[in-house]
């Protein structure tokens, strides 16, 4: 694994939160998820209900965007990423295996009978600043 994907992973394993946004042509909708990072796949598992206006938007179109982002106080502590990526809803075993480990991290959530989703990440630039005011790291899967 080379430097800037070992650090773009290490930040977006350290964080719990991510903007989704979805839309199709007529549309655009974003919304707040808690996600686990499945990392051998570069990949996010998130729960979230197919009713919301974000799911329906996610059924029309599997391309989404979204960022990652904590909020510091100080310009020089910024760190986020920026993503893209494909989004389907697990079944089977992929989906009892998502499950565990999102229910691992987020024991509540057993609370929510909400589908778990994938979030394929297709490329992801991400922006720390505490390595340099604006230094940029970026990776791009070559294939889905």
């Amino acid at each position: 694994m080379d430097e800037q994907l070992a650090a773009i992973c290490r930040f977006i394993t350290k964080q719990h939160v991510l903007t989704l946004c979805a839309g199709n042509l007529d549309d655009l909708w974003c919304a707040n998820c808690f996600y686990v990072f499945h990392e051998p796949a570069m990949a996010l598992w998130l729960l979230t209900s197919p009713q919301t206006r974000h799911g329906e938007l996610m059924r029309q179109n599997a391309r989404v965007a979204g960022t990652i982002a904590p909020q510091p106080k100080t310009v020089a502590l910024i760190k986020g990423v920026q993503y893209r990526g494909i989004i389907t809803c697990l079944e089977g075993e992929e989906e009892q295996q998502a499950r565990r480990r999102y229910y691992h991290r987020f024991p509540l959530a057993k609370a929510m009978p909400s589908p778990i989703w994938q979030l394929d990440l297709l490329e992801v630039k991400m922006t720390d600043n505490t390595l340099g005011f604006g230094k940029k790291l970026r990776w791009r899967r070559e294939a889905l």
